[in-house]
């Protein structure tokens, strides 16, 4: 069967028992992962299932939270409003606090190119390829991975310990987390537009 048919994705994941996103041996999230990691050249992703989350974990992943004041040039007016709801002030100006990509069909296939940023965290908004919502956050940084994905309910870190109840790591447990995990079945969906995306033209038969 094509690889790349939204049906033979669907059936693989249906039938391996992992829809859910709280399950220790999913593939799917970890395969989107490795997809991006490749395509960009950054060592770290942490997916998200909007990309207002996205936004919120680079800012966790850096330090920053309510009464911060961030700098962020072009900012758009959404984008400003959530900010200003999370209570994070913005001054128009560089350098950029994150920066932001919308990936689609057209432009998958230049995405290490587009990665290439100076912001220490990249928000990689996934939905423009068909299935979602869904974004990720890349950084270099391993500290900055580990805030953002400690952000998530049922991220990495809850994922190995949740049955233990003991903290993997109590120096990261954030004030408040959210759920923002994505789930298998869009992962799955996303990596599979991606990657084709990203094909170069004629390669796939």
């Amino acid at each position: 069967m094509e690889p790349y048919d939204t049906a033979t994705v669907l059936t693989r994941v249906l039938t391996s028992g992992v829809v859910m996103s709280i399950e220790k041996n999913d593939r799917e999230l970890p395969g989107l992962e490795r997809a991006l990691k490749k395509l960009t050249g950054r060592s770290n992703a942490v997916l998200v299932n909007s990309y207002t989350a996205a936004v919120h974990t680079a800012l966790v992943a850096q330090g920053i939270g309510h009464g911060a004041e961030i700098t962020q040039p072009g900012l758009d007016d959404r984008t400003a409003a959530f900010l200003a709801w999370l209570g994070v002030s913005v001054r128009d100006g560089s350098p950029a606090t994150f920066d932001s990509i919308g990936v689609d069909g057209g432009n998958a296939g230049r995405l290490r190119e587009l990665a290439a940023t100076g912001a220490p965290a990249l928000v990689v908004n996934l939905t423009g390829l068909g299935f979602g919502p869904a974004a990720a956050v890349l950084t270099d940084d391993p500290k900055a991975w580990a805030r953002g994905e400690r952000l998530k309910i049922f991220g990495a870190f809850d994922l190995r310990t949740m049955w233990t109840q003991e903290e993997a790591d109590p120096d990261l447990v954030p004030g408040v987390q959210f759920n923002y995990r994505l789930s298998p079945l869009v992962a799955a969906c996303v990596r599979m537009a991606l990657t084709k995306a990203a094909q170069p033209a004629g390669a796939a038969s």
